[in-house]
């Protein structure tokens, strides 16, 4: 199967058009080097998906026929991401939430707390 079908079909994207995007964009890897859409992939495979700011890794259990549901999708794909990147990627997404817009206020108590928890203050 075609490496951007399956990204959509395992449900890493939500339409086939921003897998076949990423693929495109040099996002996804195998071996670290770039691959093509039109790249086959087999079960045993291992492939990275780059995010803004970290990565992701995957390995190919097996191929589906079309797009599956959510339950289905730990059969044919295992997540291999190291636990420096998940770290990473935790951090950025709340760095993203604690984010204020310019000229919103002050932050709230609540907003405060989690700022000096996230600089490791008490």
């Amino acid at each position: 199967m075609r490496i951007d079908k399956y990204l959509w079909c395992v449900r890493l994207f939500k339409t086939r058009s921003l897998a076949s995007n990423e693929v495109k964009n040099e996002r996804v890897l195998i071996d670290d080097e770039p691959v093509k859409a039109s790249r086959e992939l087999k079960p045993g495979d291992e492939f990275t998906v780059k995010y803004h700011g970290y990565s992701r890794s995957f390995k190919v259990l097996d191929i589906p026929k079309s797009r599956v549901g959510a339950k289905l999708v730990p059969d044919l794909l295992e997540e291999t991401t190291p636990a420096d990147e998940i770290d990473k990627q935790e951090f950025l997404r709340m760095a993203r939430s604690l984010q204020r817009d310019r000229g919103t206020g002050r932050p709230t108590k609540r907003e405060r707390r989690d700022l000096d928890r996230l600089r490791g203050e008490s």
